[in-house]
């Protein structure tokens, strides 16, 4: 299958964790790696997607793309800044209101080079693990749509590869008390995109988005990551901003 797509084989040496959105959080990120024990030669992390815009290190996720443990699906954040390119007035609206700012402060070569690592991330990523298969998608999967229709499909019909970017109607319901359908043909999708109070399984699906990037706003913004093989085990980064002594901002710990 095409870049649409990419399927990870079992990791028979070492675990694998899917992280929710950085938004260009990558210290909190490296402080989670320490505390996990994380080891790049063994270990695999893969995102969510929404790796830029928002937090203070967007440009360094190039740094963490080139690494051979790190995978990431796209986010709408990442679509959002390939179809800038030849959108000014999407450009505008997200460097003004959607968190691109820092774009404008890199190098050309550097913008060239996001601009071409971004466009090769896929949309769905599939995870042989000791627990099952795992998926994961930046937002959503059709509702009732077989895990393996969705992934057969997403190389050809720009709607479905839209869903997976931007649907939130799955967690609406859920967010109004409905009950929501599982993903059939899987055993676990993980999906960020929507930022809610605590990470949490609603039957085989996992929504990971803490807000970690929110710290400036929110007590409770933390950074989640779930550890889905050869266990699953969920961690968590406390990311959010109090102000220390000297009146400086400061960052509590990991919970």
């Amino acid at each position: 299958m095409s870049n649409a797509f990419l399927r990870l084989e079992k990791n028979t040496r070492g675990r694998d964790f899917v992280v929710g959105d950085l938004h260009g959080m990558f210290s909190a990120l490296e402080q989670a790696l320490d505390n996990l024990r994380f080891e790049p030669d063994r270990d695999r992390m893969i995102s969510v997607g929404d790796l830029i815009d928002r937090g203070p290190e967007s440009h360094r996720a190039l740094e963490f793309l080139a690494a051979p443990w790190f995978h990431a699906v796209q986010g709408n954040h990442e679509q959002l800044l390939l179809d800038s390119a030849v959108d000014k007035d999407l450009a505008c609206s997200w460097l003004s209101l959607n968190g691109g700012e820092w774009w404008v402060s890199i190098s050309r070569e550097q913008q060239e080079r996001f601009q071409q690592t971004l466009q090769q991330l896929p949309f769905a990523i599939e995870v042989d693990t000791d627990q099952g298969l795992v998926g994961i998608v930046h937002a959503d999967i059709p509702p009732d749509m077989p895990w393996q229709r969705f992934s057969q499909r997403l190389e050809d019909e720009q709607k479905l590869r839209d869903y997976a970017l931007w649907s939130r109607k799955r967690i609406n319901r859920l967010l109004k008390g409905e009950t929501i359908p599982s993903v059939p043909g899987i055993d676990l999708v993980i999906f960020g995109h929507t930022p809610v109070p605590e990470a949490r399984l609603c039957g085989n699906i996992y929504y990971l988005d803490t807000g970690a990037t929110y710290g400036h706003q929110s007590r409770d913004a933390k950074l989640s990551i779930l550890q889905i093989h050869p266990r699953r085990n969920l961690t968590t980064l406390n990311t959010a901003r109090r102000k220390d002594k000297n009146g400086d901002d400061d960052r509590s710990g990991s919970d």
